[in-house]
């Protein structure tokens, strides 16, 4: 595939900070703050996990009966990719990630990881995904670049095609009111949102909906979805009202992943951008722990859930292949085929 090289080493250089390891190439361009260890990537692991419980298993969202060709945008340990080829055997999936996460011995045959950094415009050909799929980029896409990156995902959609994006907005919330600003949780999402800025946009998840109409999708769609901390509440509340047995599955089950995100998120950015030291910072994600795993508070993140279509209905599939091979041929030398290629994975 003359789109693709095969993966340089810088993409592979880590760098230990806090006892975690990150990726080089991303503390250097600012791409991410977050490790890419093996911790990391069985949180990832139980984020995945968290979200088939919250969409009911459904990976995907729009009405896309047979897609051909998925790409996946910050496929990360490539859980979702994984699941998405296996549902679909017939379907080209593809997952893009700015750090060669270590494969899984056995992956679906018709599934393919790449290495790119997606704050550069998309080498892809136009007119080309069935469904492009953006899901935690909000960590990942710096400020200044979503309006060019949500029309680089419009462009190489076939017309007719769907983005689906969910992004969490990590400021954390009580659905009784009791978490106060001056309580360890809301200190850690203001301190994230803090340490982030400039370079990343904290509160993306809730511009997703203007941005895509912006980009020009068509049939843009937005929910926002509640994503508890811990199970809400163990038993009874006062006003003797049961908890909702899902919300409190739910949130049982999302505890391992927040006990790790909130330090995972933290511990690069809290000490290079608010120059916290580690025993401070520590001392804040303990306390933030503490009440994100207590009940009481009903503490939860906002989840933004977002899908939109290209203008336009796709053509015979006749066309389709042939269109399919001229702009791939082109693309070579054409203003999105330039001398940068997508890594080859593996």
């Amino acid at each position: 595939d003359f789109q693709t090289v095969p993966v340089d080493n810088t993409f592979r250089e880590l760098v230990v900070h806090s006892n975690r390891e990150f990726q080089r190439y991303a503390l250097e361009n600012g791409v991410y703050f977050a490790p890419v260890d093996d911790d990391e990537i069985e949180r990832l692991q139980y984020m995945h996990e968290i979200f088939n419980m919250m969409f009911d298993n459904r990976l995907i969202f729009p009405p896309i009966p047979r897609p051909r060709r998925i790409l996946e945008c910050g496929s990360g340990s490539g859980a979702w990719a994984i699941e998405v080829a296996e549902q679909y055997p017939d379907c080209e999936v593809i997952g893009i990630d700015v750090y060669p996460y270590p494969v899984p011995e056995h992956t679906p045959p018709n599934l393919d990881f790449q290495v790119d950094d997606l704050n550069s415009p998309s080498t892809f050909p136009s007119n080309y995904f069935d469904l492009v799929h953006s899901r935690m980029m909000a960590g990942g896409i710096h400020s200044n670049r979503w309006m060019n990156y949500l029309g680089d995902i419009l462009r190489i959609l076939r017309p007719g095609g769907w983005c689906q994006m969910v992004e969490i907005y990590f400021n954390a919330q009580s659905d009784n009111g009791t978490l106060t600003s001056n309580h360890a949780l809301q200190v850690w999402s203001r301190s994230y949102m803090q340490s982030i800025q400039p370079a990343k946009d904290p509160r993306a998840p809730l511009r997703l909906q203007n941005w895509m109409t912006q980009a020009g999708f068509v049939e843009v769609e937005s929910r926002l979805l509640t994503l508890p901390l811990s199970g809400w509440p163990a038993g009874a509340t006062a006003s003797n009202v049961l908890p909702d047995p899902r919300e409190n599955a739910i949130g049982l089950a999302n505890r391992a992943n927040v006990q790790r995100l909130l330090s995972s998120l933290a511990v690069y950015p809290f000490s290079q951008a608010l120059n916290m030291t580690d025993t401070d910072i520590q001392l804040l994600i303990a306390q933030a722990r503490n009440e994100a795993d207590n009940p009481a508070f009903k503490a939860y993140f906002p989840v933004y859930v977002c899908i939109g279509r290209k203008p336009g209905s796709s053509s015979s599939s006749r066309q389709h292949r042939h269109s399919d091979s001229r702009s791939h041929q082109s693309s070579k030398s054409g203003r999105h085929g330039e001398s940068r290629k997508r890594a080859r994975h593996g």
